[in-house]
């Protein structure tokens, strides 16, 4: 996951310039994930490492540029199956501040996975959510770049709990990771028992609301290309993603909806 703009936690500090974040500015761009080398020349690529002598190259590592593993959290009382299948979950005349949340999910050698099930809900602008319909409820999957994009809103706060969106994560055939994530800058990030700075988003405000980011890593195997790795940059370690031995039914909804 990206650094958020502000954080309550210890910030991980420059590292310099992370693997996972060059790939992702290039997905954004519309670079397939083998040419990001190519395209961004100096950087870590996931193509090609080359040996100061030419010699032979290395396997890209184990997904890690520097940030913590997405972590699980509680579930909550309020998750409910078969959610409809949206990327927003507002109306035109939906009250709340609108939020735009957007990112990737990463497998362990930090490549893109297509096709993830994201089941989100949430509370809405008062802090109550919709235990009888499927408002603030919905579920999408990720593209062939492993992005996804949601529409929603800034979730109200209620008695015990800081700002926060539920999600589940599953990529086909594997464990669901449960987990929520957080906005920086809350002043009940402080006293919410299960907040996690680790889960924070990165949040900025703009002229319609705010817009926020935040990357996934599942533990998921991936055949790793060879990189080139850029002077000065730190050694990976290993990171896995702790994921619920559960799966299909116990996602927001199967993926036959």
């Amino acid at each position: 996951m990206d650094d958020p703009t502000t954080t309550e936690g210890q910030p991980h500090g420059s590292r310099g310039l992370r693997r996972k974040t060059v790939l992702r500015a290039a997905l954004a761009a519309g670079v397939a994930a083998p040419a990001v080398g190519a395209a961004l020349t100096g950087l870590p690529a996931l193509a090609r490492t080359v040996g100061a002598a030419g010699g032979t190259p290395t396997l890209t590592p184990e997904c890690d540029d520097g940030d913590d593993p997405t972590p699980p959290q509680t579930e909550g009382p309020y998750f409910k199956p078969n959610s409809p299948r949206r990327a927003s979950l507002v109306q035109s005349r939906t009250p709340g501040t609108r939020l735009t949340v957007t990112g990737y999910v990463f497998g362990l050698a930090c490549l893109p996975i297509g096709d993830v099930l994201l089941g989100f809900w949430q509370a809405d602008h008062a802090g109550a959510y919709d235990n009888v319909g499927f408002r603030f409820r919905g579920h999408q999957f990720t593209g062939a770049d492993g992005g996804y994009r949601l529409v929603t809103i800034v979730p109200g706060l209620y008695p015990g709990r800081t700002r926060h969106i539920h999600v589940k994560v599953q990529a086909p055939g594997r464990r669901v990771l449960t987990t929520q994530l957080y906005f920086p800058g809350e002043p009940r990030n402080n006293t919410d028992a299960i907040f996690d700075p680790r889960l924070l988003m990165t949040v900025r405000d703009t002229p319609t609301g705010r817009e926020a980011t935040f990357d996934f890593v599942l533990d998921v195997p991936q055949q790793p290309g060879p990189q080139v790795v850029a002077p000065g940059l730190p050694a990976p370690r290993t990171r896995r993603a702790t994921e619920s031995p559960t799966v299909g039914a116990a996602t927001s909804a199967s993926r036959r909806t």
